[in-house]
């Protein structure tokens, strides 16, 4: 134990150093393989216990969170698949007929142990093993092997946390935040010249791709949600999880709002076709606005984005800035459009439809929303553990009434 100790303690401190989620892991999952494979070594007679170290690869792979909550049905998956692969290596070797009945014995029988989700990892399991399984003695030495592996990885979950992927999930709210700037930005340069239709229908086009951009960050954040779940390395996980949760709900409902907006814009620029979109005055007015609101979204994505405090104080001072100087020229453009409408009243209806989507934007970026939002979601999910936990919550209140008795009492 004392090899494994030197050689685990460089590895710790670098762990500790570096910041990186995919350094982390891949330290830690090369570790643990490590250290599995050494403990195996001096537990188990065979010359090369590579199974050791393959399951705690495959243990290793999962985050806290996961380890807790779902790391006993992965276990049983790998142990299920390592023994159905010890057995077949006993029975028949491999060969291209028994990997195939071996992938077929393991999806059922990973479907009888009750391993839910985690059933293609039985057959996953049992085909790795096979090939270093077909020269061992005993199956025993290979299920203590397994076993060995899977108290490792299950140990470095425990005691060395996984990342927290909060950092790249900002990166991925940042981005997307951005990307809706540069379409805002195109769509008011353009609605303030002549555009012809197609090149609206264009900007309408994008703006529709961008539902692909925000199904890969909600995996980013859900990603980042699992790391901060039961992580002792992270402070107010369940308000991390809120803030990037409902900034992200946020910038998604803004991208709808835009890409009906440039339906809007395509439909006025059909009727309109081949004159302006709008007066010169209005489009410069509807341009400037986009601007800015364009400038809005990116910093309400560092709002959400931002940890420390001093940081998040002034993006929300900057995007409250922001937010009024948009609404000054909102109330310009109305205005304008209500001048427009009244010389021609046959596209009233995509007058202000243009004027209530950039309200609704707006509104959704508004500071005093958003706390509201993040109240209810807290109370929320309090809610919601006091209804899945009634007895620890019971509890819970019970000692906080004795604390707060005990108190009064020493005053």
């Amino acid at each position: 134990m004392q090899v494994v100790r030197e050689m685990t303690a460089p590895a710790v401190r670098y762990v500790k150093r570096r910041r990186d989620p995919v350094t982390v892991q891949t330290v830690r999952s090369a570790l643990a393989a490590t250290v599995a494979y050494v403990i195996a070594v001096q537990l188990n007679p065979e010359a090369a216990p590579l199974t050791a170290p393959l399951t705690a690869l495959l243990v290793v792979q999962v985050t806290l969170y996961s380890t807790l909550t779902t790391g006993i049905r992965r276990v049983n998956s790998v142990v299920t698949g390592v023994v159905v692969a010890i057995l077949f290596s006993l029975l028949v070797g491999l060969t291209w007929w028994s990997l195939g009945l071996l992938i077929l014995s393991s999806l059922i029988i990973g479907h009888l142990v009750r391993v839910d989700e985690f059933v293609p990892e039985v057959a996953i399991s049992a085909m790795l093993v096979l090939g270093v399984t077909t020269h061992g003695d005993t199956a025993w030495a290979r299920i203590v092997e397994t076993l060995i592996g899977a108290t490792v990885g299950m140990a470095f979950n425990l005691l060395l946390a996984p990342p927290v992927w909060v950092e790249e999930a900002g990166e991925s709210i940042e981005e997307l935040a951005r990307r809706v700037r540069q379409l805002m930005l195109r769509i008011g340069e353009e609605a303030a010249g002549r555009p012809p239709s197609s090149r609206a229908a264009a900007r309408l086009h994008e703006a529709r791709r961008l539902d692909h951009d925000i199904s890969e960050v909600d995996a980013d954040l859900r990603q980042a949600e699992d790391s901060l779940r039961l992580n002792p390395r992270v402070r107010e996980g369940l308000l991390h999880r809120i803030v990037l949760r409902t900034g992200l709900d946020t910038l998604e409902i803004c991208t709808v709002v835009l890409r009906v907006l440039a339906r809007t814009v395509t439909d006025l620029a059909k009727e309109r076709e081949p004159g302006r979109l709008f007066a010169p005055e209005t489009g410069a007015a509807f341009e400037q606005l986009l601007s800015e609101i364009a400038d809005a979204v990116v910093s309400f994505a560092v709002l959400v984005t931002t940890s420390v405090s001093a940081n998040a104080e002034s993006a929300e001072e900057r995007l409250a800035s922001e937010l009024r100087q948009a609404a000054v020229t909102r109330d310009r453009l109305a205005e304008l459009l209500f001048e427009e409408a009244r010389r021609d009243a046959r596209e009233w209806q995509l007058l202000g439809a243009v004027l209530t989507e950039v309200n609704r934007i707006l509104d959704e970026m508004d500071t005093e929303h958003r706390t509201r939002r993040l109240f209810e979601e807290l109370d929320r999910h309090s809610r919601e553990q006091r209804e899945r936990l009634p007895r620890l919550t019971r509890l819970w209140e019970r000692l906080r009434r004795l604390r707060r008795g005990a108190g009064r009492r020493s005053s």
